[in-house]
């Protein structure tokens, strides 16, 4: 559990952190709350992910970000985003992909994706040119390439600072059962 203090919605900037999160989820998750101490930080944090994902898109954006949040041992991410994925992957293969995204029926380049993602969170010091060139063979541009290391370093970051500070994990609600069991299974 968090020694963090979770500010008032009535504290300054933080109203407009917590409305977004009441009205599509109907509370306000645990990390959200947290990084509220530092408004301006998580707003710059969301701010970088929506840059990202204006240019490589939403799936894309979402196996990146379930990639590395496997990898860190995130289960506050992984939970997160998984939810966030149902919109974007029929419930079976979304379970697939979370269990072992190497046997999901995705294509040779979002599995690149994923592994790139994936080693550059558990080992990043080890990447190295023929890591982005793998990339570059399945199909993605210069830009692609970096802003699948910006999302998958940006999820490092706040996983680790969730995991640092003991921020409690939330499941979100409208999960089913086979679902919750493959993003709390790793």
């Amino acid at each position: 559990m968090s020694i963090i203090n979770t500010p008032d919605e009535s504290d300054d900037g933080v109203a407009d952190l917590y409305g977004p999160e009441l009205e599509d989820l109907g509370y306000v998750p645990s990390h959200t709350r947290k990084m509220a101490a530092n408004p301006e930080a998580f707003r710059a944090f969301q701010q970088l992910m929506r840059t990202i994902v204006s240019q490589l898109g939403e799936r894309r954006f979402e196996l990146a970000t379930l990639a590395a949040a496997d990898a860190v041992g995130s289960q506050s991410c992984r939970h997160a985003h998984g939810r966030k994925s149902l919109k974007l992957f029929e419930e079976e293969q979304l379970e697939r992909i979370v269990r072992d995204y190497h046997d999901a029926s995705l294509s040779e380049a979002d599995v690149a994706l994923m592994d790139f993602a994936t080693k550059l969170s558990k080992d990043s010091s080890s990447m190295t040119d023929a890591d982005s060139l793998r990339l570059r063979k399945a199909g993605f541009t210069d830009r692609e390439i970096v802003d699948i290391a910006l999302a998958a370093s940006a999820r490092n970051y706040l996983s680790r600072a969730l995991q640092a500070l003991a921020v409690e994990v939330d499941v979100p609600p409208g999960l089913s059962l086979t679902l919750k069991d493959a993003l709390t299974s790793k």
